[in-house]
């Protein structure tokens, strides 16, 4: 009930070495589109390695307070129970599109979840590159009223697990498109390119895990069209390889905008407020992108031949 017997991640370990070997293979054999940067793949294989310390760091207390919530529980809802795995597959997965959702929208928890979009290029290893600093932004508190409304903490561990290996196979340019029904329902490497492209077109959408039904609902979902390929990264990329750069620039950059700050205003609108928040709005966000974006493409409508 409270320690999981297994853990899908680690279990799939080898499928993920079996992968990403198989989707370097194909794309030097022109058989898929694989692109791999040597440097690239280095830096996310060593930041999963490091997502993996950081996590062992951390996880006693997130496991601790997972617990005390468990046992102040609405009800015990037991591991037992089909239904049960079916409501969490759900819970969870929502829970999912909302944690992932304000990782991009709010700063602070943008800051733990940027180094997994600092990649140029968009392949299996783009997954390994998850956040060492999770813990100390808080991302797992989403997932405490799981266990508070009576889950287990071993099955939320569980569906989490699950959750994170569906969505490895889904960081490649091998695969273009699934059936359309799967494509409706499903999170795919299609939708998940969207989410990972930096073209204003795209930015902030797609957060599903594994149902994209989330973003269809909540009016985030946009479709990659063949006429504008993704291209990968953040807005502005950062230029190199070092490691702890990639892992700490924007906790660096919100310490140096708070040092500026001149008021509490300020001082709250550069740690909670988006990405690219400025007391002037000389910085651009994903909002002002997008709204440049959409203008140009009127301007250009309204300047085409008739039809």
């Amino acid at each position: 009930m409270l320690k999981a017997a297994f853990d899908p991640v680690q279990m799939a370990i080898p499928f993920f070495v079996l992968a990403v070997i198989l989707e370097i293979l194909l794309g030097r054999f022109g058989k898929a589109r694989a692109n791999y940067e040597p440097r690239d793949a280095a830096m996310s294989l060593s930041m999963g390695l490091g997502s993996t310390v950081a996590g062992l760091l951390f996880g006693g207390a997130i496991f601790a307070a997972t617990v005390w919530v468990w046992q102040h529980r609405i009800f015990t809802i037991p591991m037992t129970a089909v239904w049960a795995w079916v409501v969490l597959f759900l819970a969870e997965d929502l829970t999912y599109y909302w944690f992932h959702r304000l990782a991009h929208e709010r700063r602070i928890w943008w800051a733990s979840h940027v180094n997994h979009h600092t990649s140029t290029h968009y392949n299996l290893t783009t997954a390994l590159r998850q956040t060492w600093t999770g813990g100390v932004a808080g991302t797992w508190l989403l997932w405490l009223p799981l266990s508070f409304l009576g889950f287990p903490p071993a099955m939320v561990a569980i569906q989490k697990g699950i959750s994170l290996v569906y969505q490895f196979w889904i960081h490649t340019e091998a695969i273009k498109r699934m059936p359309r029904w799967f494509e409706a329902v499903f999170n795919t490497p299609s939708h998940h390119r969207v989410h990972h492209a930096r073209n204003a077109r795209y930015l902030d959408a797609n957060y599903a895990g594994i149902l994209i039904i989330w973003d269809r609902m909540f009016g985030t979902f946009i479709p990659e069209v063949d006429e504008e390929p993704c291209r990968y990264g953040t807005v502005k990329n950062l230029g190199n390889f070092n490691l702890l750069h990639n892992v700490f620039h924007e906790w660096i950059g919100i310490a140096r905008d708070l040092a500026g700050a001149k008021s509490p205003r300020e001082a709250f609108g550069y740690v909670f407020g988006p990405p690219g928040w400025s007391p002037d709005g000389s910085r651009d966000t994903s909002h002002t992108l997008k709204a440049k974006w959409r203008a140009r493409m009127e301007a250009a409508d309204e300047g085409a031949p008739p039809q």
